[in-house]
């Protein structure tokens, strides 16, 4: 039976290539091209609608076969859709796209943290559900690097999702207080790794940072985070306000990890001094 089938399906594809074909060797009436259109706008193939005649006179001139024909305004179709899905995945991040692998001075990196930025490329940690831990002072490029490898992935059709702690923070706590944490907690769940910009960076208040906590328990390998700090582990206690929560944190984010650690001048330092060199300004 399913042999039958497929050579049903076969020869439904070489009638409807070799009519396809056929017809734009002659000019089509009015009335079929429109009813072309319009059964290609409701199968929601628009790269086939938008290609199919071009493609019909390449595959005249090269004499393809009917499955050749048809295979090629699929992968148009396939690869539109593709890109079309990055496009929405980028925007959906918030990642900053200035913020990306080529834009990344690996040479200002220590060398184990270039091995391990490459390393993640792959996406396999987020597969395992490991947290990405980036640790260095202010401007060691901690989110530039972290978001470079985000942006890698989510043009691999991953799904990740930038925000500072701090925002992330309130989103939470105005969702506690309004009962709908739960319903928060459950729609960031969708996505496959959140970046939390600057942790510790500002210091919150001991309800802050419980809700904190709450989300970390609760992606606690269902899903990864990556998050950047300018505070080692000793320090955390700053950030969780009590010795058993913040024990409780790192064990749960160290578990299954990746951890990072940048150093050098700052980034921004250098290009605010360079800035001020710069001859175009009229300064020494």
């Amino acid at each position: 039976m399913t042999r039958c089938w497929r050579e049903t399906t076969q020869e439904t594809v070489t009638v409807v290539c070799h009519w396809l074909i056929k017809e734009w060797r002659r000019p089509m009436s009015k009335d079929v091209t429109k009813a072309l259109a319009a059964c290609l706008q409701e199968l929601h193939l628009p790269a086939v609608r938008g290609q199919y005649e071009a493609v019909a006179r390449q595959a005249s001139a090269e004499a393809w076969s009917y499955p050749e024909y048809l295979l090629e305004l699929l992968e148009r179709e396939c690869q539109q859709r593709r890109q079309r899905r990055i496009e929405r995945l980028l925007k959906e991040s918030r990642l900053p796209l200035e913020k990306n692998w080529a834009a990344l001075d690996l040479k200002r990196l220590p060398v184990k943290a270039v091995q391990q930025l490459r390393g993640l490329l792959s996406g396999d940690f987020v597969d395992r559900r490991e947290n990405i831990l980036v640790f260095g002072p202010p401007g060691s490029g901690k989110t530039h690097a972290l978001c470079a490898v985000a942006q890698e992935l989510v043009r691999q059709g991953r799904r990740f999702l930038l925000t500072t702690t701090a925002l992330l923070v309130q989103e939470l706590l105005a969702a506690k207080r309004d009962l709908t944490l739960k319903g928060l907690l459950k729609r960031l769940s969708r996505w496959e790794a959140l970046i939390l910009d600057d942790l510790g960076y500002v210091q919150q208040s001991r309800e802050e940072m419980e809700v904190l906590f709450t989300l970390l328990a609760e992606r606690y390998e269902r899903g990864s985070v990556c998050l950047t700090s300018n505070l080692p582990f000793s320090k955390w206690e700053q950030v969780f306000k009590d010795p058993m929560t913040t024990a409780a944190a790192v064990d749960r984010l160290v578990h299954h990890s990746v951890i990072v650690e940048l150093s050098g001048p700052s980034y921004r330092a250098e290009a605010a001094k360079r800035g001020k060199n710069d001859p175009k300004d009229g300064l020494p």
